[in-house]
C-alpha cells in the first residue's frame, strides 16, 4: 500500500504542485529578482539605493528586473514630482506575500551557512 503525502490537508498531486513551482520560479528566476524583492521589503528605495544595496548588479539589470517585477505586480513604481525626476520602489500588497517565502528562504541559509562552516571548521 502505497503512502500519500499531504499538503494542506489534501493528497501531494505531483504534476500540480511541480506546476506551481515552475510557475513561482518562472516570476522568481535570476539571480536578482529575490534579493531585490528581499531589498524592498526593509522599505521603499529609490534606484540608486538598491543598485548600492544589491551588490553587484549593474543598472541595466537593475531597470530590466525592476520592470519584470512591476509587471508582475510584485512592485510598485513611483514618480515622484521632483526636480530632477526621482522614482521610489516599493513592495506591493500581493508582493508582500512573498515574506513568508523569503524568511524561510534567509533562515534556511543562515543555518545551512552554519553548518557548512562548522563542518570544514570555518571560523564564524
Amino acid at each position: 500500500m502505497k503512502k500519500k503525502l499531504f499538503v494542506d490537508q489534501k493528497p501531494l498531486q505531483c504534476p500540480s504542485q511541480l506546476k506551481a513551482i515552475h510557475d513561482t520560479m518562472d516570476i522568481l528566476s535570476g539571480k536578482w529578482k529575490i534579493t531585490i524583492i528581499a531589498c524592498l521589503n526593509f522599505g521603499t528605495k529609490r534606484f540608486m539605493d538598491l543598485q548600492r544595496e544589491v551588490e553587484g548588479i549593474g543598472s541595466k539589470m537593475l531597470s530590466k528586473e525592476l520592470q519584470e517585477l512591476e509587471v508582475n505586480g510584485l512592485i510598485s513604481r513611483t514618480v515622484l514630482n521632483t526636480k530632477p525626476v526621482t522614482v521610489e520602489y516599493a513592495v506591493t500588497e500581493y508582493g508582500q506575500t512573498l515574506r513568508p517565502i523569503l524568511w524561510e528562504m534567509a533562515n534556511w541559509g543562515q543555518n545551512h551557512r552554519s553548518k557548512v562552516k562548522s563542518a570544514f571548521k570555518v571560523p564564524v
